[in-house]
């Protein structure tokens, strides 16, 4: 059994950019491995719901310098329901598709990503959002639309939590977003040294987050404290090719 200065010292080697030999291991790119998708793939005979188109979106006209000097973790939220146009907002500020390269190995986003390859995926659970019932949905942001996953119940919220090691006040949230990554997106281009940068972004689409709330009187919480199983079992993820990195419940205060 290894110790635990051994496994820290493990660990720690994700967040470095030495210890592995990147040219012993080249990736799939250089060998010539088509590119995996640049979003998962859905049945298209599943339920979508069209979102406010980004062009039509008259919300976030808050100034930056604001917007950052506001941002703090909200742990109380009220009952009001967030709107589509602002659900709509809070996804394009986080994931929004600007273009798509021609040869569909990148896109560019409001986000930054390694080699564009952005990694993850958006999965919302839905308790209070006007228009849409409750339950969990997956944001296709080259769609910029949602994809119905599963359907909520009077449970739902109470399984949220359970799923948050049991943190209350996330359940109480108005949507929950969380991103979960799908690693090979960026394992295909830098192979062995990828999760280094996997990482890194989850920290600019939730701080997007932060900053994106602050401009719709909205706000946030970025969790890191789940159940892996329980949370990825919620989304409908199977856990090892595509799971759960980072949570946030969103809601009014």
């Amino acid at each position: 059994m290894k110790s635990y200065d051994e496994i820290i010292r493990e660990r720690r080697l994700i967040m470095k950019s030495q210890g592995i030999k990147y040219e012993e291991w080249e990736p799939h790119q250089r060998k010539g491995v088509p590119a995996p998708p640049l979003e998962k793939p859905y049945s298209k005979e599943g339920t979508l719901i069209e979102l406010i188109k980004p062009s039509n979106i008259d919300l976030g006209n808050f100034p930056l310098a604001k917007a950052i000097n506001q941002r703090q973790s909200h742990r109380v939220f009220t009952n009001d329901a967030l709107t589509l146009e602002e659900l709509s907002f809070l996804l394009w500020s986080t994931q929004g598709v600007k273009s798509v390269g021609e040869n569909k190995v990148r896109t560019k986003r409001t986000v930054p990503s390694g080699g564009a390859r952005h990694p993850f995926e958006t999965y919302l659970l839905v308790n209070r959002v006007e228009t849409i019932k409750s339950g969990v949905y997956r944001y296709l942001p080259i769609e910029h639309k949602l994809l119905f996953v599963a359907k909520g119940s009077r449970q739902f919220p109470d399984r949220i939590s359970t799923a948050c090691n049991g943190q209350s006040f996330v359940g109480k949230s108005a949507v929950v977003f969380v991103w979960a990554a799908i690693p090979y997106r960026t394992e295909w281009r830098y192979s062995v040294i990828s999760y280094k940068d996997i990482l890194i972004e989850a920290g600019h689409i939730c701080q997007n987050l932060y900053l994106a709330c602050e401009a719709i009187g909205a706000g946030t919480c970025a969790i890191a404290a789940y159940n892996q199983k329980n949370i990825d079992t919620l989304i409908g993820v199977d856990g090892e090719d595509e799971f759960t990195v980072y949570v946030a419940p969103v809601g009014k205060v």
